[in-house]
């Protein structure tokens, strides 16, 4: 994947106060949960987003799925406030279903893929072609994986794919409430298999490169208006931000594609 250019601070912030020129509203806090493949990409924007409208973002941050206590839909189930989630596609689904989303309310934000990494000055793995991926597997002492969407995907459909399942179960380990980079940059796992937006950023590490098309997964990272939201004319605001044209090599830059909208 290319990861192109930041624009300048200066330059994007120019454009935001563009952006909100006509949007002038009383300022507002907005309280906002976002999962991890995202959450590169929210901590650039975030601090612009306030800067141009004047609302302040309160955020919290949480596997989309899964029921470890910090996840989303923990946080949810523990009743906590928000008027915005940001997660991935089948995450935000379920809680659509459970009565918890505003209906119609989806948006779009990025496109997100599996990357491997390994730790820096260890030799890097061949994983171009689905055969060498699954020997790579296979040869492995030991791999970590995310306990959200990336990693349910890769234990539930990619390793049965690949008819490793029964091998995976004794060298991969399911990885809770923190990021899979810091596993495999301890030296606790050889291999780890994350959103590529959720591996780059460890100076630790020496990113491989993404899954072979074949089994790759490619998942939707999306926004939707909580029920009974205490601002939803700001949230909408911050979404419509996320998703501008002024923001897009951003998000571009920490390992995302802009969904179109």
């Amino acid at each position: 994947m290319k990861l192109l250019p930041l624009f300048t601070r200066r330059g994007l912030l120019a454009s935001a106060l563009l952006l909100f020129a006509a949007l002038a509203t009383q300022a507002a806090e907005v309280r906002v949960i976002t999962s991890g493949a995202f959450t590169e990409a929210y901590k650039k924007l975030v601090p612009i987003f306030e800067a141009a409208s004047g609302h302040k973002v309160i955020s919290a941050f949480g596997a989309s799925i899964g029921n470890a206590p910090d996840s989303i839909p923990s946080r949810f189930a523990r009743g906590e406030k928000f008027d915005l989630v940001i997660l991935s596609e089948g995450g935000l689904e379920a809680l659509m279903k459970d009565g918890k989303l505003v209906p119609g309310s989806r948006v779009d934000l990025a496109r997100s893929q599996i990357g491997v990494a390994v730790r820096k000055g260890t030799p890097k793995p061949d994983i171009s072609t689905v055969e060498a991926l699954k020997q790579t597997l296979l040869n492995a002492k030991s791999v970590a994986y995310s306990a959200s969407a990336s990693g349910t995907y890769l234990s539930t459909e990619m390793f049965p794919k690949l008819g490793i399942a029964e091998q995976m179960q004794k060298t991969a380990r399911k990885i809770y409430s923190e990021r899979v980079g810091a596993v495999v940059a301890r030296g606790d796992a050889e291999l780890g298999f994350q959103q590529v937006s959720e591996l780059i950023y460890f100076k630790e590490l020496d990113f491989v490169g993404t899954l072979p098309d074949a089994v790759q997964q490619t998942i939707f990272f999306s926004s939707a208006l909580v029920q009974g939201a205490a601002e939803p004319d700001a949230a909408k605001q911050l979404v419509r931000f996320f998703t501008s044209a002024a923001v897009a090599d951003i998000v571009r830059g920490t390992g995302l594609d802009p969904a179109s909208r």
